[in-house]
């Protein structure tokens, strides 16, 4: 029962994906499918004779993966967000992998205290805590899932327009590295698509910052016009603040200059998926394909990315949240 339930949901996964791949519910779908293969695994190693004792085993052992497993995750982020805070500064957002990392010592030091002390109120929190945090953890890693998946797949039909959209100037005029990488594919896009005979515009989205000498969208026209694009095949887009504002407005000029465009849009591989999500809520015609980054830059910003699409549907996140804590805080109470 457990497998032909998890082929259902890949099936309906595939056929949500062949529609619109630019869903959040694709990576719920196929986060479904996947979870079900273990139980099921779990389930059929049970022995019939024995089953108790077999049980016993399995799930003992399972935990103890799972354990190790979070332990190690939670030194891994604590050891980037080092990093990260050597690299980039103490920015709020450069400690997202230290603090989850954190996060993830301190659940695990609740739950061994819980268990050593069976603390009535003990025992209540982590009633409460354990369901909140395996609903987070399930979207996350279905997230995590998705964006790897969505990430590789191919730019394979034609495009009328490349959107490369920004992330700040060094000095306030100058292009960062992580911003070239995203020029440097979109570039590459436009030369493969121009040896096919289909040479797109490129646009490039950015407004100007309070620290800028100039938009972000002049400083990266230049540095494509540096590498040989002709300034004919460049609009800028230079009022935007924000990924929204980027698609919007960039929007705004393929329907000006040919209305039934498609486009693909550039941004780093960490933004990619959230990109794609407001690509399809603004109704930009395209997918949308990743550059490199640097690989201590990405856990953080694979959390922040989440906390922003897990934010933009806070109600019902944040609702089912409240009702699963609840629930446990309830059954806790009972159990003591």
């Amino acid at each position: 029962m457990l497998a032909s339930t998890a082929a259902l949901f890949f099936v309906i996964f595939c056929v949500s994906v062949l529609y619109d791949p630019r869903r959040f519910s694709n990576a719920i779908l196929l986060g479904i499918a996947v979870t079900l293969l273990p139980i099921y695994a779990v389930v059929t190693s049970v022995d019939p004779e024995n089953s108790p004792i077999s049980l016993a085993i399995t799930v003992v052992g399972a935990c103890a993966l799972l354990g190790l497993g979070a332990c190690a995750l939670a030194f891994f982020l604590l050891a980037n967000g080092v990093q990260m805070i050597r690299k980039e500064g103490r920015r709020p957002a450069n400690l997202l992998s230290f603090l989850t990392g954190l996060a993830i010592l301190g659940l695990i030091a609740l739950l061994v205290v819980t268990v050593l002390t069976t603390s009535p109120i003990l025992v209540r929190i982590s009633g409460a805590v354990i369901p909140m945090v395996g609903y987070v953890s399930f979207l996350f890693l279905c997230f995590l899932g998705y964006a790897f998946l969505y990430g590789r797949l191919p730019v394979r039909r034609n495009v009328d327009f490349v959107i490369v959209l920004g992330s700040g100037l060094i000095g306030g005029s100058r292009v960062p590295r992580l911003l070239a990488n995203r020029l440097d594919r979109g570039h590459g896009v436009y030369e493969a698509q121009t040896a096919r005979g289909n040479a797109p515009v490129l646009v490039t989205s950015g407004g100007q910052g309070p620290d800028e000498a100039l938009p972000e969208a002049h400083a990266m026209a230049n540095y494509l016009v540096e590498r040989g694009v002709p300034t004919d095949r460049i609009q800028r887009e230079d009022r935007s603040r924000t990924t929204e504002e980027n698609l919007r407005f960039s929007k705004a000029i393929m329907e000006e200059l040919k209305p039934d465009y498609r486009c693909l849009v550039v941004t780093s591989n960490f933004h990619v998926f959230r990109a794609a999500l407001l690509a399809r809520r603004t109704g930009v015609r395209g997918h949308v394909a990743g550059a490199p980054t640097a690989a201590y830059f990405w856990p953080g910003a694979t959390i922040r990315e989440f906390i922003a699409v897990f934010l933009s549907h806070k109600v019902i996140n944040l609702g089912i949240c409240l009702a699963l804590g609840l629930l446990g805080l309830a059954l806790g109470v009972v159990a003591t």
